[in-house]
C-alpha cells in the first residue's frame, strides 16, 4: 500500500470526493460571500437519503440497479435541505453583519446532526452502506475498488456539466453577473434571489453525489461524518481559490494526494516516525492549508470574488 502508484490513486479518489463537496462552498461564497459551514451536514444528509432509498427497496435488489435511485435520493434530499437552508436560515440575514449568518451556519450544522441522530434508531452508531462485491481492478499498478469507480466517473462528468452550465447557459451567465455585482444584476433584470437559491441547490446536489461516493468507498454513513469532511472540503476550496469552481476541484485533488502521500511516507522520514500513518492524516491536510495561506493566500488558481463595499 506504500507504493507510489497506489498512494497517488488513493489520493486522487479521495481528492475527487473533497472537490465535489468543495464546489458547494466556493459557489455560495462566490455569490453571497457566505461560508456555509452547514454544507458538511448537507453532504451527510445526502448519504442518509441514499441509504434510506436502498433500505426501502426489495431485499436482494442488485446494487447496480439500485444505485441510480440511491443517487437520486441523495441529490434530492441534499438539494431540498440546501434550498431550505438558504430560504429560511440565510435569506433573512442577508443584510445582517457577516457574523450573524456565520453563527447561523454553525447552529444549522448542529441542528442537522441532531435531526439525523434522532430520526434513525441508534443514530449514534454508523449505519452500513451497501458496497459492490467482487474483485478490485488493477489500473497502472494501483488497486482500485469497485466502489471507487463511481467517483472516478462522477467527478469529471459533474465538472464538465457545471462548466458548460456556468459558461453557456442563461442562468450560468446570470450567476456570474450576480457574483460580480448583485445590485447591477438586479437592475439588468436578473432575479438574484433565484440565482442564489440555484447556487445553493447546485452545491448541495454535488454534495449528494459525493455522499454516495463516500458510502460506496467506506461502507458506512454516520451522523458526524460531515464535520471533518466539510472542513477538509472548505480547505480544498481555499487551496484552489475561493469562488473558483475549477479551483475547488483542483484544491480537492491536491489535498487528497498530499494527505495520501503524507499518510504513506512521512513515517519513513528519519525522526518523523511518530508523525506518520492514518492518525495524522487530518493534521497534514491542515498543515498544507497553512502553508498555502502563507505563501499564496489567493489560492492555486486565484480567487474569483468581487470586491464589495
Amino acid at each position: 500500500m506504500n507504493e507510489l502508484p497506489q498512494q497517488l490513486a488513493n489520493g486522487l479518489i479521495l481528492g475527487a470526493m473533497y472537490g465535489l463537496i468543495a464546489i458547494g462552498y466556493t459557489m455560495v461564497y462566490g455569490i453571497v460571500q457566505l461560508i456555509n459551514f452547514a454544507h458538511g451536514e448537507i453532504f451527510m444528509v445526502g448519504g442518509f437519503g441514499a441509504l434510506t432509498v436502498y433500505l426501502v427497496m426489495p431485499s436482494g435488489t442488485s446494487l447496480l440497479l439500485a444505485l441510480p435511485l440511491m443517487l437520486l435520493g441523495a441529490v434530492v434530499v441534499s438539494g431540498l435541505v440546501g434550498v431550505a437552508a438558504e430560504r429560511f436560515a440565510y435569506r433573512p440575514l442577508r443584510g445582517a453583519p457577516r457574523l450573524a449568518p456565520l453563527i447561523t451556519a454553525i447552529g444549522l450544522s448542529i441542528v442537522l446532526q441532531q435531526a439525523v441522530w434522532m430520526w434513525y434508531p441508534e443514530g449514534n452508531k454508523a449505519r452500513v452502506f451497501p458496497q459492490f462485491k467482487g474483485d478490485s481492478f488493477e489500473i497502472l499498478g494501483a488497486t482500485v475498488q469497485r466502489g471507487d469507480i463511481f467517483v472516478i466517473a462522477a467527478a469529471p462528468v459533474c465538472m464538465i456539466a457545471l462548466g458548460f452550465f456556468v459558461a453557456r447557459t442563461r442562468s450560468g451567465r446570470a450567476m456570474q453577473a450576480t457574483a460580480q455585482d448583485p445590485d447591477t444584476a438586479k437592475l439588468m433584470g436578473i432575479n438574484t434571489d433565484r440565482i442564489i437559491v440555484l447556487a445553493f441547490a447546485i452545491g448541495a446536489v454535488f454534495a449528494g453525489v459525493a455522499a454516495v461516493a463516500y458510502g460506496l468507498r467506506t461502507g458506512e454513513v454516520q451522523f458526524r461524518m460531515g464535520f471533518i469532511l466539510g472542513l477538509k472540503a472548505f480547505t480544498a476550496a481555499v487551496l484552489g481559490g475561493i469562488g473558483n469552481i475549477y479551483g475547488a476541484m483542483l484544491g480537492g485533488l491536491v489535498l487528497g494526494v498530499a494527505e495520501a502521500l503524507a499518510t504513506g511516507y512521512v513515517e519513513e522520514i528519519p525522526g518523523m516516525q511518530q508523525f506518520g500513518g492514518g492518525a495524522w492524516k487530518d493534521v497534514w491536510a491542515f498543515v498544507l492549508l497553512i502553508l498555502v495561506l502563507l505563501l499564496r493566500p489567493q489560492g492555486l488558481l486565484g480567487e474569483r470574488v468581487a470586491d464589495r463595499a
